[in-house]
C-alpha cells in the first residue's frame, strides 16, 4: 500500500518505494525531484527563490535553490541513497504574471529554473528531464517505485517525464 507524502511551499521531504511524493500549485516556484534508481529513494523540494544570499530573512533553507537542493541531497544520502546515482527532474518556473519592461519579479520563474540547474551542476547531479517555463501552474508527483515524475496542469493532458 503506497502512501502519498505532501510537500508544502518552501518545503522538502524524501520518500521510498512504494510511496509517492507530491507538491501542489507550482507557479514560478520549482519542484525539484531527485531520485536514486537503485535504492528507489526519492526527494522533492518546492523552492520559491533562487538565492538565499540575496535575502535577509533566509532561515528556511527549503525556500531557496542554493540551500534547498543541498539539504535534499543530504537527507537522501542519510536515508541510504547514493549521490553518484542521483538524477534530477524539475518542473515549474512559469512566468505567471506579465509585467511591463524588464522587471525581475515577472521572470522569477526563469531565475529559479536557472539557479536550480546551476546548483545541480555544482553538486554533480544529472538533470535528465524538465518541464519549465510557459505561463501555467503545475502540480507534480514523484513515484518512487519507478522514478516517474507526473506533471498535472489544469486543461492539459498528464505529462510524465
Amino acid at each position: 500500500m503506497s502512501q502519498l507524502i505532501k510537500v508544502g511551499m518552501a518545503d522538502l521531504n524524501i520518500c521510498k518505494d512504494p510511496n509517492v511524493i507530491t507538491t501542489l500549485g507550482l507557479g514560478s516556484c520549482i519542484g525539484i525531484a531527485l531520485y536514486d534508481p537503485v535504492t528507489r529513494i526519492g526527494g522533492l523540494a518546492h523552492i520559491m527563490l533562487p538565492d538565499s544570499t540575496k535575502i535577509r530573512n533566509n532561515a528556511n533553507i527549503a525556500k531557496f535553490a542554493d540551500t534547498g537542493i543541498t539539504e535534499l541531497v543530504n537527507q537522501m544520502v542519510r536515508a541510504g541513497a547514493s549521490k553518484q546515482r542521483m538524477v534530477a527532474k524539475i518542473a515549474g518556473g512559469a512566468r505567471m504574471f506579465e509585467v511591463a519592461g524588464t522587471n525581475t519579479i515577472g521572470n522569477i520563474g526563469q531565475k529559479n529554473a536557472e539557479a536550480s540547474k546551476q546548483k545541480l551542476r555544482e553538486l554533480g547531479i544529472r538533470l535528465i528531464a524538465e518541464d519549465t517555463g510557459l505561463n501555467y501552474g503545475r502540480t507534480v508527483e514523484l513515484h518512487c517505485a519507478t522514478g516517474e515524475y507526473y506533471i498535472k496542469s489544469v486543461g492539459k493532458p498528464l505529462k510524465i517525464i
